[in-house]
């Protein structure tokens, strides 16, 4: 029955993408970095999958990113209550699931569902919903209205859907993925959570410096406990903003140690003095490179746009011109393949 329904979702959403012409390539195809005179083509990352118009990390979410052509999907993966690999933001439940309808009398003393508290099949009774707020409505209020029936998926789950689609599709959609919490997840189960995702990846061909995969983290010390574990791994740090005054150049030449790339927020890239004035850059993009770094920032919004870009165009003009980023996580990754594919001259 699962099976089925998703080969139905799948036909749907690229027969919806393809019918719409955001597909422009469907052929074979080696998805990697192509030259723009000196430089590389940046790569656009889907965030959550398609979030921007199906609800985040379900099957067609992803599948809808595909078709829209991203290079990598990511996967923010906790564990569940018997240690497998779940695919969700938040090591809570209740923002994107119907658990407190399931599962009434199974929150925490905060009033909150924890991930790590249901074992995997409980977790698979539970349907995927558009996120909302504290006050019970979509957080984004033009997205996708509530549910369709899609369910959680285990990391194995996604990983098996984006190898099937890119043997069918003759591509090479890579995966992103991200370790939520690990020092939670460290006092909860008194073990780290980074192996048992490791494993998963390794079981699918993931566990070398050339595999389409990269693993991010916003806790250092586990991106650092695992690269000297001798994980082969693309890593890359979350930053959620450094400190006014960071000297970037020794705080990015730190992080060269361990990882290959950061991912900072948007904001934590720009100066800019008010309405009259154009964003530049503050130096950290300058002080990755200079280090040896990608820089991947998040998170590409057209309904939540920064206060100095006016419009969807003009934030993909300051990331890809004047900042020259090596990529982006997106909530609408056919907006970004566009601004992307218009910059290389395709």
């Amino acid at each position: 029955m699962r099976t089925k329904y998703l080969r139905k979702t799948i036909l749907i959403l690229l027969g919806i993408a393809i019918n719409g012409g955001v597909v422009q390539q469907l052929a074979a195809e080696e998805k990697g970095d192509a030259a723009i005179g000196s430089g590389v083509l940046p790569i656009i990352i889907a965030h959550r999958g398609a979030s921007g118009y199906l609800p985040e990390h379900t099957e067609g979410s992803k599948v809808l990113a595909v078709a829209q052509g991203a290079d990598y999907i990511e996967q923010d993966v906790v564990l569940s209550k018997d240690d497998v690999p779940v695919v969700l933001h938040d090591i809570h439940l209740e923002n994107v699931t119907n658990v407190a309808e399931v599962f009434p009398d199974r929150s925490r003393k905060d009033g909150r569902f924890y991930a790590i508290d249901f074992d995997w099949s409980e977790i698979q009774k539970l349907s995927v919903k558009e996120r909302v707020g504290r006050d019970g409505k979509n957080q984004y209020s033009n997205r996708f209205p509530g549910s369709f029936g899609q369910k959680v998926m285990r990391l194995e789950d996604e990983i098996i859907l984006l190898q099937g689609i890119n043997r069918t599709l003759g591509k090479n959609v890579g995966l992103y993925v991200e370790l939520k919490s690990p020092a939670f997840h460290q006092t909860e189960k008194g073990e780290p959570m980074g192996e048992k995702v490791l494993s998963v990846l390794k079981k699918y061909g993931y566990d070398s410096a050339d595999s389409r995969c990269y693993v991010q983290c916003f806790e250092a010390d586990e991106l650092k406990r695992l690269k000297k574990s001798g994980c082969q791994l693309k890593l890359i740090q979350l930053l959620g903003g450094l400190r006014p005054g960071s000297d970037y150049a020794a705080e990015m030449k730190a992080i060269a140690e361990y990882a290959m790339g950061v991912g900072p927020a948007i904001p934590a890239l720009v100066q800019w003095s008010g309405a009259d004035s154009e964003p530049k850059s503050n130096g950290l993009v300058e002080a990755a490179h200079a280090a040896g770094l990608k820089i991947h920032p998040y998170t590409v919004r057209a309904d939540q746009l920064p206060p100095w870009s006016k419009d969807i165009d003009s934030l993909h003009d300051v990331l890809f011109e004047t900042l020259r980023v090596d990529g982006v996580f997106t909530d609408f990754p056919d907006l970004g393949r566009k601004a992307v594919d218009t910059q290389a001259g395709k």
